[in-house]
């Protein structure tokens, strides 16, 4: 990908929760528009869900002709499909209460060595530096969706291996589960680590269902997690949630510290965490800035009177 001029993504302004903005304008680049209507529909399964379902997404754009493949990319991979004129679908850490988010690589500019990014207005691109890029891409172990026409994706030798479709289930899953389907859910993950045991958003996703199941097995596959990605942010939050509800203060305090090494700017809750871990081994001091820190990335928390409450009570 040489520097010049990014791929020509149109605006796209509507959106809904099986329809991302971003998959609705890969849709539009490769000239395919897809029917808000038909999401609009199938977003009624999803009652009270918050966020995009991307995989609703994919299978729309699939639906209407394009193929997909969910991917582990590296930088330089990223860039080879960028530059051959197809844009990519990057899985990025959240800011404030949200978890991730979905963001489209269009561009590259050789001379910032930056990574551009779509924004949905009239001459408007983001630029991250490539290694603040690629440290918070790792978060989540370097997810990519690349959506296009069969023949484009065939030209550009996009892979269609077991990764892929390892990660395929693990979206598909995810799915399952925000439906309520729990068991569909678990053994999508199950056969997700089986085609690719070392598929740390699938090690990290079934533990999760397991943790809010109350299994002590949560913690074997958060650390499976880890071991397969060791930025894997959400695992050590993980990790952090399942040992605060053990009652096991010392290590909720150990991994919430390590996934806010990791990234301070991901998901601001995390620190009210902490913060509760801290009051429970009476680091009041450490416990006060801890919510004060979750106040001020989250100014309109819903809990902020209890929290101010509790702040002037560790004075």
């Amino acid at each position: 990908m040489e520097s010049g001029q990014p791929l020509d993504v149109p605006v796209v302004s509507e959106e809904n929760i099986c329809l991302p903005l971003v998959v609705s304008a890969v849709a539009k680049y490769w000239g395919v528009d897809l029917p808000m209507a038909e999401a609009a529909e199938i977003a009624k399964k999803y009652p009270g869900v918050k966020g995009s379902i991307l995989v609703e997404g994919v299978e729309l754009a699939e639906r209407h002709g394009l193929a997909c493949a969910i991917l582990n990319l590296s930088v330089r991979e990223l860039r080879r499909l960028v530059a051959s004129g197809i844009p990519v679908i990057v899985i990025l850490p959240g800011l404030r209460d949200v978890v991730q988010h979905a963001s489209l690589v269009i561009g590259y500019d050789e001379d910032e060595r930056a990574v551009l990014h779509y924004i949905p207005e009239p001459d408007k691109i983001g630029a991250i530096p490539e290694d603040t890029f690629d440290l918070q891409w790792q978060e989540d172990d370097r997810l990519a969706i690349v959506i296009a026409p069969p023949d484009i994706m065939a030209e550009a030798r996009v892979p269609r291996d077991e990764k892929a479709r390892s990660n395929r289930r693990c979206f598909e899953s995810e799915k399952k589960r925000l439906q309520g389907k729990n068991d569909e859910a678990l053994s999508g993950l199950a056969e997700a680590l089986g085609t690719d045991p070392s598929n740390s958003t699938a090690s990290c996703l079934y533990a999760g269902m397991l943790n809010d199941m109350n299994r002590p097995e949560a913690a074997q596959y958060y650390n499976r997690a880890i071991q397969a990605n060791p930025r894997c942010y959400l695992a050590y939050r993980g990790l952090g949630n399942y040992y605060i509800k053990q009652k096991d203060y010392n290590s909720a305090e150990k991994y919430y510290t390590m996934a806010i090494e990791i990234n301070p700017s991901r998901f601001v809750p995390v620190f009210k965490n902490r913060g509760i871990a801290r009051m429970e081994l009476g680091n009041r001091a450490g416990a006060r800035e801890d919510l004060g820190r979750y106040l001020a990335g989250m100014p309109d928390a819903p809990d902020r009177d209890a929290i101010s409450q509790a702040i002037s009570e560790l004075e």
